[in-house]
């Protein structure tokens, strides 16, 4: 698929494949070790690499829709605790780590530029994002689901914390499971670390939960019913909802009342009409 620009740097952990339909598929690509990630806070490492290739996918003009998803039985599992993660002997030129690397404020540092700066790159996206969660999503990996504006899942999809390794679930379950869930059962799962597929649809985590086998065709219709809706439509929606979360009824109001003059005016409006009244389907360019 052509594209403005030259595209991101590709690696082989994390696959970057747009089809011509308007669909960006990013997986994570580890799948001997459940997509575990690769690095931490380094400008190579598999967070870094997702926001670099879902701001080239936001970049295109061909791409309205992109999926995160993992490859074989898992989403994605975290950090990789094994030894052999070191990222200066996987051959990957990992460079750049972005937090300090020795000194009392080392941990923070590597915490708030390896992971929770980085996740939150996820929720700047304008375009929308999908998580199709095929497995389980530990970690950072549920991070990064919880980022993504929809998330379908199956059978197999879990939620795990950190708990296991002594830490807390950072900004993207901190942040959005007491939006999402309310609060006693956000602090249910900060207490144990666990939630499956059935729950994790009660409580209002996942948009959908379908059979496995059935996974990837929801995740296309839904693709498909989002493309029929004029782009600037939902990159301002999501700005402005996403906004409201931490706003007022009255500031909501405002940026509504601005964002609606603004899209009446636009070609996508114009052609959204046009083609409601003559029965065809629209051509957007998101302008």
């Amino acid at each position: 698929m052509g594209g403005a620009g030259t595209g991101p740097e590709l690696v082989d952990y994390l696959l970057y494949e747009p089809e011509e339909s308007g669909i960006l598929w990013i997986k994570f690509n580890r799948p001997e070790r459940m997509n575990a990630l690769i690095g931490n806070s380094q400008e190579q490492g598999t967070v870094a690499k997702v926001g670099e290739y879902m701001r080239a996918g936001d970049d295109d003009p061909n791409i309205r829709v992109i999926v995160l998803t993992g490859v074989g039985r898992g989403f994605c599992s975290g950090a990789d605790m094994r030894r052999d993660n070191d990222p200066s002997t996987t051959g990957d030129n990992f460079i750049g780590n972005r937090g300090t690397e020795e000194g009392p404020d080392a941990a923070r540092q590597h915490f708030f530029h390896g992971f929770t700066h980085l996740h939150r790159d996820i929720s700047l996206i304008r375009k929308p994002t999908i998580a199709m969660i095929n497995g389980p999503a530990v970690g950072s990996g549920m991070d990064m689901a919880l980022h993504c504006d929809i998330r379908v899942g199956c059978e197999n999809t879990r939620f795990i914390s950190y708990q296991q390794l002594g830490q807390i679930i950072e900004n993207g379950g901190s942040y959005y499971l007491p939006k999402m869930a309310g609060l006693g059962r956000a602090l249910e799962f900060a207490y144990t670390g666990h939630l499956d597929a059935q729950r994790a649809y009660d409580w209002g985590l996942l948009n959908y939960m379908v059979s496995s086998e059935d996974l990837e065709q929801t995740t296309r219709d839904l693709c498909d019913r989002i493309m029929r809706t004029p782009p600037m439509v939902q990159w301002i929606s999501k700005r402005i909802m996403r906004t409201a979360m931490d706003t007022s009824l009255e500031n909501t109001m405002v940026l509504t009342s601005n964002a609606g003059g603004i899209l009446n005016g636009s070609d996508d409006a114009d052609e959204a009409r046009r083609a409601f009244l003559e029965k065809r389907a629209p051509v957007f360019r998101g302008q």
